[in-house]
């Protein structure tokens, strides 16, 4: 990216948040604190009234907005694709508002762009795996982040699957995420007083109650990091070549699989197991189009099990009868 085409994305930035970090435009650009010092001045100059305050971030003063955006191919091409995963793996109301802001941004779209996505749109599919149907989910999901928002207590009548019992919850919620095609809540039970993590689909009423939680709980991300690290789970990076990668399927998944990175002919994948041993097992059925990096003792352990596995092979067969 020129430093023209970066100087406008950064303007933008600044537009999406009411503060930036210096540090994020720094690790979204991959440059230096200094450049993203000289390229602010270089707004600045060019007459954006911006406000710096060290420590804190920057910001763009009040009523100050730029004329509509114009995508490119690949951000238009982008935003479709993000509509296909949301029809599948949300509620009926979080689909409902997403085609609402869907039509606001494709209305400011070139005549080209709009021609773009009219033509690709029967080309991009999202298909939930038969053997991970998609949840009949319930229109909980904006209640629950407009009680967030507000602090607003929740009362739920909730199905526990560990009891198979219906029970009554008032709760505080923290946030939410999707995993194998599951939304899940995490929040801070009045009745356990502790935090819970509530399957939405298993809700079985939800309502918003005029009582407000006061209590600083943490954020999502540091909530899973810390159950991980509560929870004893290790860390796992593995190398994997593209040609084996889309056979690991939602397998990664029941494998604790956290994020990947594109490099190249690889795919670097990350994992927090709370078993070194079924994992490594797991990595046996495609090891030979992989590279552990991450940990020693794993690399250990395979070197284990695929030398058992040897001997038994280099046996003579009347040893094995």
């Amino acid at each position: 990216m020129n430093r023209i085409d970066r100087i406008s994305a950064i303007l933008i930035q600044l537009q999406s948040r009411r503060v930036v970090k210096a540090s994020d435009i720094s690790e979204r650009f991959n440059i230096s604190l200094r450049t993203v010092y000289r390229d602010v001045r270089t707004l600045e100059e060019a007459g954006i009234p911006l406000i710096g305050e060290a420590g804190v971030g920057y910001s763009i003063m009040d009523g100050y907005r730029l004329s509509p955006v114009m995508f490119t191919k690949e951000e238009a091409t982008a935003l479709l694709t993000a509509e296909k995963f949301v029809e599948q793996l949300a509620d009926a109301a979080t689909i409902a508002n997403h085609k609402s802001a869907m039509y606001k941004i494709k209305a400011i779209l070139r005549s080209a762009e709009k021609d773009l996505l009219e033509d690709i749109d029967p080309n991009i599919q999202v298909i939930i795996n038969n053997q991970q149907p998609k949840q009949t989910a319930n229109n909980y999901i904006q209640n629950i982040l407009d009680s967030i928002l507000q602090k607003n207590v929740l009362s739920i009548d909730y199905f526990a699957h560990h009891s198979q019992k219906d029970t009554k919850r008032e709760i505080e919620p923290v946030g939410i995420f999707c995993m194998d095609t599951n939304w899940h809540l995490i929040a801070y039970c009045l009745l356990r007083k502790d935090y819970r993590n509530f399957r939405i689909d298993r809700i079985k009423c939800l309502n918003t109650t005029d009582k407000k939680f006061n209590k600083q709980h943490p954020t999502l991300k540091a909530y899973i990091a810390q159950t991980a690290k509560e929870k004893q789970l290790e860390m796992v990076i593995i190398k994997v070549e593209k040609k084996v990668y889309p056979m690991l399927s939602y397998q990664k998944y029941w494998s604790g699989f956290v994020s990947e990175k594109d490099l190249g002919d690889l795919i670097e994948m990350t994992f927090l197991t709370v078993s070194l041993e079924g994992f490594a097992r797991w990595y046996i059925m495609f090891a030979d189009s992989a590279e552990i990096l991450h940990p020693e003792s794993l690399k250990e352990r395979i070197k284990t099990i695929t030398q058992n596995i040897l001997q038994k092979i280099d046996q003579p067969d009347f040893l094995l009868t």
